[in-house]
């Protein structure tokens, strides 16, 4: 099955953007984010979006009840455990790998079409892995950071494991238009919801909202490179 004409459109203006963004002048404060303008102006798009997205992620928090968010949770959280075990066996994991598969076919079967964690429940460990994090553990450098409108923070690398992601994201190859796009469109304001506690805490805890939402992503991506146990960075670094 070939990727719709927009999918593969939005990796080309993704990629074209990078390549555009190498040429602007730099406000490097910080050496991992070279091109600072850009960024806090893709931030403030970004937030302009997030004034439409936000209160429709309320609304569904304050309407779905709990146990239809936690089933659309499980729902895309099975398909996406299909390509963490992919990742993790290309990262050399074969036992997280193994671990992941059971998962989906448990879930798939048992748990209703992945609307229930019945793996989870029998003691099969959930991990989330992609394909930026598999170029990372061979050995492909972060790159520059980047802000993106809608998809948000991403490191060079990342940007181009979520390109991967994406393209090879069942729910994005479905055929069907408005199924798909109904199922990209429920999938991103459930992730939206999660993370409402948070924007509490950021506005509260940041004098700078961008400077503290890129620092840190990039320590929770460095954690999650390396599975919880990154190695120590040197106090001159």
């Amino acid at each position: 099955m070939k990727p719709d004409r927009s999918t593969r459109r939005s990796f080309l203006v993704c990629a074209a953007t990078i390549v555009a963004a190498s040429g602007c002048a730099t406000t490097a404060n910080n050496p991992k984010d070279p091109f600072e303008g850009f960024n806090r102006a893709m931030f403030a798009v970004n937030e302009g979006l997030d004034v439409v997205v936000k209160p429709v992620a309320q609304g569904y928090d304050t309407v779905a009840p709990l146990p239809v968010k936690v089933v659309v949770g499980n729902f895309f959280g099975n398909l996406w455990d299909a390509w963490t075990a992919l990742n993790n066996l290309l990262q050399g994991k074969g036992g997280d790998a193994l671990s992941d598969v059971g998962r989906v076919l448990i879930n798939s079967t048992v748990g209703i079409g992945g609307a229930f964690d019945v793996a989870g429940e029998m003691g099969l460990t959930k991990h989330s892995e992609e394909f930026g994090q598999t170029l990372a553990v061979w050995g492909v450098g972060d790159g520059p950071y980047f802000y993106w409108p809608l998809i948000g923070p991403r490191t060079t690398r990342d940007t181009f494991g979520w390109m991967v992601d994406t393209f090879y994201d069942p729910v994005w190859r479905l055929d069907d238009m408005a199924l798909r796009n109904s199922l990209v469109a429920t999938r991103y304001i459930d992730l939206r919801a999660t993370l409402l506690p948070s924007d509490k805490v950021v506005e509260e805890a940041a004098f700078d909202k961008y400077n503290y939402i890129r620092d840190a992503y990039l320590q929770h991506r460095r954690n999650e490179v390396f599975d919880g146990d990154p190695p120590r960075v040197p106090l001159d670094d």
